[in-house]
């Protein structure tokens, strides 16, 4: 079964901004099954940025299926931390389904 991934860019934020929705999503991700992969570069990773030149904060979540990446976005929790981004946080947020 091929996994699912959450994939986030975010192209313009205040990072202090995202403290309420961090608090909230981090644990409905976990209870989703998900997996960080990679939260930069917040977390002292390093970004290259080519072609659009998005440098800001990216997140790679992975998840056992597409399904269950699904299921995690669709959860009360999970929607109880949409509800606690603010407002002018612009994203990009996609679902995408592994290649096995």
């Amino acid at each position: 079964m091929a996994k699912g991934y959450w994939v986030s860019v975010y192209p313009a934020i205040d990072p202090e901004r995202l403290t309420a929705y961090d608090k909230l999503a981090g644990p409905a991700v976990q209870a989703g099954g998900g997996r960080n992969l990679a939260l930069l570069p917040s977390r002292g990773g390093r970004v290259v940025a080519h072609e659009a030149g998005i440098t800001q904060r990216v997140v790679l979540i992975e998840f056992d299926s597409f399904e269950q990446a699904v299921a995690a976005y669709e959860s009360e929790a999970y929607q109880k931390a949409l509800a606690a981004l603010p407002h002018g946080v612009q994203r990009d947020f996609r679902i995408i389904e592994g290649i096995d």
